[in-house]
């Protein structure tokens, strides 16, 4: 369970806190209140995937407005001022003023460039390729940019598009496949169009998926806006005819479409970094290759039968399980060997085998006939997926032809090796491309090791198979060297991280014949920093080389485990597979009279902390400048709400500098020699702004590394139309910890007023809600409640990320049991403190595990919130998957009494017996939070009698992405009333009872409605009248009858729930469908 923030959309700038205060303000430098952000222009298009936004914020807006922010306006007996929110709005005033945030917020997301690539043409020009969205567009597409040998400080780069504009609407076009929309869900893609490409920086090549298949083109670099049209039909000889011709082209190209003999959806390609010419990608659970001159494609690997029953076809090639993708970021599952020094091109990829994995059930999203879809998902406590590694090799002739083509294993599985690995969290090669690193991961999450394999390890799968008690099958009795060159083990859990880096040869580190150096993360210290680790290797030199004997040493190394495996084939050769040190023993025996042959590894080297500090290392991305023992990396020394740009150097550890700006935060992009980089920046007061930077140097310190400006790929916005930004406030909760909190003013703020608030909330782990950052778009319902004069409050708890693993380990073993208090005691200072927070009227929204909280709170918390509108919340942690749940709460069987007090379902009897109090929203295709998690729940509460509303999207995921479950679907919110006893029975926050003069005239008891005939209502009861209402009347009837209206199921609650309503409400039995009350 992640929920990404794009972490591209401008950093925000943080106002420094006094660290000698219990808590206050985040103040600005200037010690005043940040002051309104003007929009710059901004194109007004709307993309479907950011237009849901309107029925989700719609419904958080009008229901709260009627369940929280009553419409009165009456000073109490301390003189202060209930200011009512907005009247409430028509279907369409809201959604003009939804459309009117968006155009000023849409552009911002997709405008600011991203997946950045860089290129060094022939004529010293750096090219730098991006994503991003053109003017009057709406999806985004790749786009280029020149860099001049010397360029000034201050200009624009002009923007080339690299692809014809056309293509968008022609890629679009096509229908998205289910490989597809998965993919896009586990990456959190919020874009549409071209969302990734592959570059080949020696030849230009560029290929990207689009509408399940794959394009290519070729850039030549000859002009800025030259790109070569690239056919693969053509031969060899007419694409150098296209190079030399090349200057007379202009304009962008219109990519071509790879031929290929595969049917399904291509994924995740990739380039040979060695020949151009070939492309692999994954189609129907297996990898191919393709020749991108004579449109030759080859089918590698056999591990999917493509059967119609999942049961019976559990094996897939190069695409990693559900959980490998959703909870350990790791969306590819092959990797071409670097270099091919004897002609023959290699492929290592991971085969997973799910025949132990549940599978479940949904509906499809592609039919409207009623079919569903299988999917297979691990709960906490059931079987993982298998992985184990493989090679497949080929080789290239003349024609050219894919020929010999054949497949290796490796001697002895992984499961065999490590008997403890639940996980392959991260793989790899080598520099050299002699040696494959992988990281292992147990189940508890709390042991990891890096290993090195020799290539020597795949070979062919022998004709006498040895037989194990698992069925695995290694292939000789002795094995090549295998290598744990570092374990890492935490009584907490492991944060896997993307930061390793294996030094090449020669790359001056002063490695000698036997060593391995590398930089690695570790958060032992309960922070994460870097470390350069030294590992003695027998017959590595410099990362390369092969074993051995002479390098065989065994005099240092003493036997630390038993025994782990005995293996006994036909012919009785036997052999043994133990651990000495770090090193794993093959003990092989070829005669009956015992004779063994040893293969270990010396003992382990050295280790350095190059950063240190209470403060975090950022876990995605590091670069390295060998030729200068330079490393950069992001990190937060500065601040938790600050993402900055630091070096350091290998010869000095510990020196850290500073290279970015205070006061704002920072993502950062570096060509392959570390001489120049792309900085996006933000605040919580300005736009995002890209700039391009050279890097200059002067000794071998860092002190004389700085950035130097050169020019703006996008330039800070001029002002234009107000746009009210939030502030950023720090409190020192009752345990000592510093907590930081975000708050949205309503726009008719006035002094001395009080006014409904909405807490925003997450208050889960991977995630960190407030930062010093203009998020855009990810803030768009905050700016929406906002406007409608709520104010808008979002805590990060401890739980969150980027405060350290200690801070983060408050919820280990007890999520849904402590996250809530350290929000109430932040929002109770916040409304101490400013004054206009009336804690009378508070709501509380958030999405999956925000959802989850939300429906906690009103449950726990009844007396503070008064409302809850939860978005696919998780309710029992035993039907959420293997790898987020056992991280955070352990195996089931080891926290029962967690397990138990984390699930909503344990708490369904302390929630209100008032109406219109719960609301929850919830994708019926969700296959992250199963949408079984809201049927369990909404099961018990119609047991237990409590009341709740329901709102459903049949075709939708995890994340709300289509046009109609969005725009169409804010009307039935816009429908909805509530119940006029629910009101008269409320209380002015003074204390004293709400008159029937003080209820809107829309909900006193009106005259019966007409009965009609419905003949919508298939499927319904037929004995059953319904009733033709005024839209405004309409009501969350005390049927339990389902309807599908325009797309979206209205489920209500049940029929005992409605005791001591009004007479005339009595009488609304069912729902109106749109069609009748329209």
């Amino acid at each position: 369970m992640r929920y990404d923030q794009d972490e591209g959309i401008g950093k925000v700038e943080l106002e420094e806190v006094n660290p000698h205060l219990r808590g206050g303000r985040v103040e600005n430098h200037l010690g005043t209140p940040p002051p309104p952000v003007y929009l710059a222009k901004i194109r007004t298009s709307i993309s479907p995937s950011s237009a849901v936004e309107l029925n989700t914020t719609s419904a958080l807006a009008n229901y709260a407005t009627e369940a929280v922010g009553e419409k009165i306006m009456e000073s109490n007996e301390a003189g202060e001022v209930q200011i009512p929110v907005s009247k409430k709005k028509s279907w369409s005033e809201l959604k003009n003023v939804v459309c009117e945030l968006r155009r000023q917020l849409s552009g911002l997301s997709t405008m600011v460039p991203g997946s950045l690539a860089f290129r060094t043409l022939p004529d010293g020009r750096t090219r730098i390729y991006f994503l991003s969205t053109p003017a009057n567009g709406w999806e985004t597409t790749l786009l280029c940019a020149d860099v001049p040998p010397v360029a000034s400080h201050g200009h624009r780069l002009a923007w080339t598009p690299v692809i014809e504009a056309n293509f968008q609407s022609l890629s679009s076009a096509g229908r998205f496949s289910r490989e597809e929309q998965l993919l896009w869900e586990r990456k959190r893609l919020a874009t549409w169009g071209i969302t990734s490409y592959e570059l080949h920086r020696e030849s230009g090549k560029l290929v990207f998926p689009a509408a399940s298949s794959l394009f290519q083109c070729l850039d030549t670099g000859f002009s800025a806006s030259i790109i070569v049209d690239y056919f693969p039909v053509r031969t060899v000889a007419h694409l150098h005819l296209q190079a030399r011709l090349a200057p007379h082209w202009s304009g962008p190209l219109f990519p071509a479409e790879l031929r290929m003999n595969s049917c399904g959806a291509k994924l995740n390609p990739q380039i040979c970094p060695s020949n151009p010419d070939l492309v692999a990608y994954v189609c129907d659970c297996d990898i191919w290759v393709s020749h991108t001159l004579t449109g030759c494609s080859v089918r590698l690997t056999f591990a999917h039968k493509g059967g119609r029953n999942m049961a019976d076809d559990p094996l897939s090639a190069g695409l990693p399980s559900y959980v490998m993708q959703e909870e350990f970021s790791r969306y590819q599952g092959y990797w071409w060997q670097p270099r091919t020094p004897d002609g023959v091109y290699r492929i290592l990829y991971e085969e997973v085998d799910e025949s132990d994995v549940k599978i479940f059930c949904f509906p499809s999203s592609n039919s409207n006939l009623g079919e569903i879809e299988e999917f297979r998902f691990p709960r906490a406590g059931t079987p993982n997926s298998q992985s184990n590694l493989k090679l497949v090799q080929f080789v290239l002739r003349e024609g050219p032809q894919i020929v010999d083509v054949s497949t290796l294993e490796l001697q002895y599985p992984l499961s065999v090796m490590f008997p403890w690995m639940e996980y392959l969290v991260r793989v790899g090669w080598t520099p050299n491309a002699d040696y494959v690193w992988v990281q292992l991961l147990d189940r508890r999450q709390q042991r990891l090791e890096l290993v090195l394999l020799s290539v020597d390890n795949f070979t062919e799968p022998p004709p006498n198979v040895y037989k194990l008690d698992t069925n695995l099958n290694p292939t000789t009795p002795v094995g090549q060297l295998i290598q744990v060159i570092y374990t890492q083990t935490c009584d907490i859990w492991i944060n896997v991280n993307d930061l390793l880096y294996f030094f090449p040869p020669a790359s001056g580190t002063g490695e000698c014949k036997g060593e391995v150096k590398f930089l690695w993360a570790s958060e032992e210290t309960g922070y994460r920093h870097l470390y350069l680790i030294t590992a003695h290797v027998p017959g590595v030199a410099n990362g390369v080389g092969a074993d051995s004997p002479d390098n065989l040493e065994s005099e240092h190394d003493t036997l630390v485990s038993s025994t782990l495996h005995f293996v006994r084939s036909k012919n009785k050769l036997s052999f043994f597979i133990v651990w000495l040190a770090n090193a794993l023993v093959v003990l092989s025996s070829t005669t009956e009279d015992g004779e063994i042959e040893v293969r270990i590894s010396p003992r382990f080297g050295q280790k350095v902390a190059l950063t240190a500090g209470d403060w975090e290392v950022l876990g995605r991305s590091l670069w390295v400048d060998s030729e200068r023992q330079l490393v950069y990396f992001l990190g937060l020394r500065e601040s938790p709400l600050e993402k900055h740009l630091y070096v350091v150097s290998l010869r000095r550890p510990g020196e850290v500098r500073l290279l970015t700006r205070p006061g704002y935060s920072y993502t950062v992009d570096f060509n392959k020699e570390c001489t120049m980089c792309v900085a996006v920046y933000s605040n919580i007061q300005k736009l995002p702004a890209c700039q391009v930077f050279r890097i200059s140097h002067g000794d071998w310190t860092v002190e004389e590394v700085t950035l130097t400006p050169v020019a703006y790929l996008l330039e800070p916005s001029a002002p234009e139309g107000e746009l009210f930004c939030p502030e950023l406030y720090a409190h020192q909760i009752s345990s000592g910890d510093l907590l930081y909190a975000m708050v949205f003013k309503p726009h008719n703020f006035q002094a001395g007023c009080k006014y409904p608030t909405v807490l925003n909330i997450y208050g889960g782990p991977e995630v960190q809600l407030v930062s010093n950052t203009f998020k855009g778009m990810r803030q768009l319902r905050m700016h929406m409640l906002a406007a409608q004069g709520y104010c808008v409050v979002a805590i990060d708890s401890r739980g969150s990320q980027h405060r350290g693993l200690n801070f983060e380990s408050h919820l280990r073993g007890r999520m849904g049991t402590v996250e809530l208090a350290d929000q109430i005691e932040v929002l109770q200072w916040l409304a101490e403190c400013l004054g206009y927070i009336d804690m009378s009227r508070v709501a509380i929204h958030g999405w999956s595990y925000g959802g989850y909280l939300s429906v906690m709170a009103l449950a726990q918390h009844p007396d503070i919130f008064k409302l809850a509108i939860a978005g696919a919340p998780v309710t029992s942690w035993s039907l959420y998957d293997t790898g987020y749940t056992e991280r955070y709460m352990d195996l089931p069987e080891n926290n029962q009494h967690g397990y138990k007090n984390g699930s909503i379902l344990n708490y369904v009897t302390q929630f209100p017996d008032d109406e219109n109090r719960l609301l929850i929203i919830h994708g019926l295709i969700d296959e992250n939070v199963h949408f079984f998690h809201t049927s369990q729940f909404i099961s018990a509460m119609v047991k237990a009698g409590k009341p709740y509303q329901l709102q459903v999207y049949p075709n939708e995921r995890h994340s709300l992405r289509h046009l109609d479950a969005s725009v169409k679907k804010i009307k039935k919110k816009y429908v909805e009333g509530l119940d006029m006893q629910a009101l008269s029975q409320r209380t002015h926050p003074n204390g004293v009872r709400m008159t029937r003069e003080c209820i809107p005239p829309r909900f006193l008891p009106q005259p019966p409605p007409t009965r009609v005939h419905n003949n919508a209502l298939k499927g319904t009861n037929s004995s059953i009248e319904t009733l033709r209402v005024p839209a405004w009347k309409f009501h969350n009837m005390v049927s339990r009858s389902t309807f599908r209206c325009s797309g979206c199921y209205t489920i209500l609650s049940p029929k005992k729930q409605t005791t001591g309503i009004s007479s005339s409400w009595r009488r609304v039995l069912w729902a109106i469908s749109f069609s009748l009350v329209n």
